[in-house]
């Protein structure tokens, strides 16, 4: 393990940013997101949770796929998936990070999406454990440790240091390539880790302390048909507006709409984030097949919590990052869905 003072974090972006194209939590204005490293950049560990998860830098909200262009009386096909150079993606938290796994099972499956294949393929991965939970979250209830989390490099920041502990060959070689930053990082001792030990041991306890710790998921374990004809959906859904802020700022939401927009020179083919909560949703010539927002919005649930993990061996499709909780204007989100259903439909608040 290496540490280095947060004073020289700077010093740290510039050595990596040198190496490889980097992104990291920047403020801009009163939000922080994942954003291009920039010697100017405000660049800001503390925060949290970013307002949208770094799920964009693999699966962009909009994207050319395909070019059709007409030569000399022939159609030419140009497929714009290519290839990506390395790049470092820094300051991801726990729940953003198993969020990746959510997403590489629907597009590294047969037949893979290239696009997003290639971004995964190129991404160094470096992690930043929570110590500091807010009431929002409940990643534990999904099995996150939020303090130790996965990554080729996991970093804590602590105090007046930050550590990053090597745990792939990737994060192995970006390590070693850093050298020492002029004798800015250097390795970590014992000490250090013993008072690592401790900090996780205290931040996993201030987890099982929150308001969500507790979140009972048993009563999606049983018959499917049921859950789907349960009653409860009608009273959860009454104020949903189907504005589709919970799919936006979702890291694990992956639909998408794609469409053909003629151009100067032939046609593109693009691809853009669409969301299971819009009225329009999957219409086809034949009509809509889910056609009133009761449908829409037992959708988007039954398959965070009960179609996703029978499809793949008990992923849970949320990973309990508190965004929706937190952005939703009609307090409509995950977590009371969850509450209803394993109260037998009693409110709760």
């Amino acid at each position: 393990m290496k540490k280095i003072d947060t004073e020289h974090l700077a010093a740290l972006y510039a050595a990596i940013g040198e190496k490889y194209p980097l992104y990291l939590p920047v403020k801009q204005g009163a939000a922080v997101n994942f954003a291009p490293y920039t010697a100017d950049a405000e660049v800001d560990l503390t925060q949290l949770k970013t307002v949208k998860s770094p799920k964009d830098l693999f699966f962009p909200q909009s994207e050319e796929m395909m070019r059709f262009e007409k030569k000399d009386g022939m159609w030419q096909i140009y497929d714009l998936a290519k290839e990506q150079n390395p790049f470092v993606l820094f300051g991801v938290r726990a729940c953003d990070y198993k969020a990746f796994e959510v997403l590489d099972n629907v597009f590294l499956s047969d037949p893979k999406d290239t696009f997003y294949a290639h971004r995964r393929e190129a991404a160094i991965i470096v992690t930043l454990a929570c110590f500091s939970p807010k009431d929002t979250c409940f990643c534990n209830v999904f099995a996150i440790d939020a303090a130790n989390p996965q990554g080729d490099i996991a970093a804590y920041l602590s105090g007046t240091c930050l550590y990053l502990q090597a745990q792939t060959e990737k994060g192995k070689a970006l390590l070693d390539s850093l050298g020492n930053i002029n004798g800015a990082l250097c390795e970590a001792d014992d000490t250090d880790e013993t008072a690592l030990g401790g900090i996780r041991q205290k931040a996993k306890a201030a987890f099982e302390q929150l308001p969500f710790a507790s979140l009972d998921l048993s009563a999606f374990h049983g018959d499917m048909k049921e859950t789907f004809a349960d009653e409860k959906w009608e009273k959860l859904s009454q104020a949903c507006l189907g504005c589709g802020a919970c799919t936006f700022v979702c890291p694990t939401c992956q639909c998408f709409d794609i469409r053909d927009f003629k151009a100067k020179d032939g046609v593109i083919r693009f691809r853009c984030w669409d969301s299971c909560m819009y009225f329009d949703f999957t219409q086809m010539a034949g009509g809509n097949p889910r056609t009133t927002q009761t449908q829409r919005f037992r959708q988007r649930f039954m398959h965070k919590l009960v179609y996703y993990p029978k499809r793949y061996g008990g992923t849970y499709s949320c990973v309990g990052c508190g965004r929706c909780v937190e952005k939703c204007p009609q307090h409509l989100n995950i977590v009371k869905v969850i509450k209803e259903f394993s109260k037998g439909g009693k409110e709760e608040k």
